[in-house]
């Protein structure tokens, strides 16, 4: 099993990706390839990733029963902790707000 998850990339690229992948929801992709199709995948992606984001991860025969690697900026970091996987929200600047708040509307008098 094989699942890609990309993040501000192409169309093109998205739709070349659903020739081996579905895509159930928007930049995920889930498959059976093999090794060397996986690997083909990844690369392909990294070659036209311009800015975007790329996680792969696909089962293997390890404690957590998956690997995976990622490429390009995401607002979550993949580390591994003695061989397991973990996931680490990164660090905002201070002055970085987390969403834009609306002010609400103002009456006009």
């Amino acid at each position: 099993m094989l699942v890609m998850i990309l993040e501000r990339v192409t169309p093109s690229l998205r739709g070349e990706l659903t020739r081996w992948l579905i895509e159930p929801h928007p930049g995920v992709f889930i498959g059976d390839v093999s090794a060397l199709v996986r690997d083909r995948l990844w690369d392909k992606c990294r070659q036209r990733l311009r800015g975007g984001a790329l996680i792969q991860a696909w089962n293997t025969n390890n404690e957590q029963g998956f690997a995976l690697r990622c490429e390009g900026l995401t607002e979550r970091e993949m580390v591994t902790y003695d061989g397991l996987w973990l996931v680490r929200l990164r660090n905002r600047k201070p002055s970085e707000p987390k969403a834009a708040k609306r002010e609400p509307a103002q009456a006009k008098e």
